[in-house]
């Protein structure tokens, strides 16, 4: 049967070449194709795989009725995956959506072992970004996009493979979250933020107080440090043209004339 099959062919070949010679020039508009610099054709005969792979770039002849072909385009294709409802492994329930970029590798197999080798890339890829993220924690999704998209392109790149398809990169475009949650974590953060305000006024206060320590100590080593001191602040109020001044009295003279007082 296979040799009847193979006589039927060269048959049908022989008499669509001889055809094309008789019809010529009128049969080179339908013999001779052109493919661009970044696309390559499969082509079939009789339904059957031509041997030499892809053909292209440049020009490439076709026998009409029995040569049918197939352009794949070689440029770097994107396309977004569709928001998916995932569930964390925390139990949060957010929708992410990602961009993949991909390009056929090898023409040949990406028309020979797979229908719609892109189609087929694209319905993986939102299986795959549900089942890696579903491994994954919500603070892993927001804080560790780049290992999460490195772990999604070795995935599909490793799956698609068989098809003829590189995966070329794997972006994370948005993780959303429910309105309450979002509500329940700017609460979270605006009390920390609070509780690290409190803290830090505490410890400023702590090295304020230190530091005015230090320095009642060493005014306390010398008695005429105050009368300086005084005059400084003076100086400092007087510069501010201010029409009252405040003048401080020695405490030390007010309890010496108590003392007097009583002893009087």
């Amino acid at each position: 049967m296979s040799g009847k099959q193979n006589l039927i062919g060269w048959c049908l070949t022989i008499l669509s070449v001889a055809l094309c010679f008789i019809t010529i020039p009128f049969s080179l508009f339908f013999c001779v194709k052109v493919v661009q610099e970044y696309e390559r054709v499969v082509i079939f005969r009789l339904g059957r795989l031509m041997p030499g792979g892809a053909k292209g770039p440049g020009l490439f002849f076709v026998i009409p009725c029995i040569d049918s072909y197939r352009k794949v385009d070689l440029r770097v294709l994107s396309f977004d995956v569709a928001p998916q409802e995932i569930l964390s492994k925390d139990s949060v329930t957010v929708a992410v959506d990602a961009v993949i970029y991909v390009r056929i590798s090898n023409a040949t197999i990406s028309v020979t072992n797979v229908e719609d080798a892109i189609r087929s890339t694209r319905l993986l890829a939102q299986t795959t970004l549900r089942n890696i993220l579903g491994t994954k924690t919500l603070t892993e999704m927001l804080s560790d996009r780049d290992t999460v998209s490195h772990c999604m392109q070795a995935t599909l790149d490793e799956a698609t493979d068989p098809w003829g398809v590189k995966v070329e990169r794997v972006e994370v475009k948005d993780v959303r979250l429910p309105v309450q949650l979002q509500r329940a974590m700017a609460a979270e953060a605006e009390a920390a933020r609070e509780a690290r305000a409190k803290v830090i006024a505490a410890e400023g206060e702590q090295k304020a107080s230190q530091a005015l320590s230090d320095a009642a100590y060493v005014i306390a080593q010398s008695p005429s440090a105050i009368q300086l001191r005084y005059l400084q602040t003076l100086n400092s109020i007087s510069s501010e043209k201010n029409h009252t001044i405040i003048f401080p009295y020695p405490a030390d003279v007010i309890r010496n004339f108590l003392a007097s007082a009583v002893k009087g």
